[in-house]
């Protein structure tokens, strides 16, 4: 039976909802394949838990990154067209 990654999929998640946010779709991933692994019964069961709150904070940082992603397109857009309008105007 595998060891779980439990501790380091939850540092993961951590990471990426206070630091790094494209550290956290890894943590979403990783806690997903060892859910898997740990249902399937080819990996210790004992650090369950602590790789579902990893999985799940590794799900908030994604969000966070793509609703972040989208401001900054938006607010590029924004600023675009601001800058183009005052130049048309000029």
């Amino acid at each position: 039976m595998k060891p779980h990654r439990g501790v380091l999929i939850l540092v993961l998640g951590i990471i990426g909802l206070v630091a790094c946010q494209i550290l956290g779709p890894i943590a979403w991933l990783m806690g997903n394949a060892d859910l898997k692994e740990m249902k399937a019964g080819r990996m210790d069961p004992e650090g369950e838990s602590m790789t579902n709150i990893g999985r799940i904070l590794g799900i908030v940082a994604t969000v966070l990154l793509v609703v972040s992603f989208c401001v900054t397109i938006a607010w590029i857009v924004l600023l675009g067209g601001l800058v183009a309008g005052g130049a048309a105007a000029q």
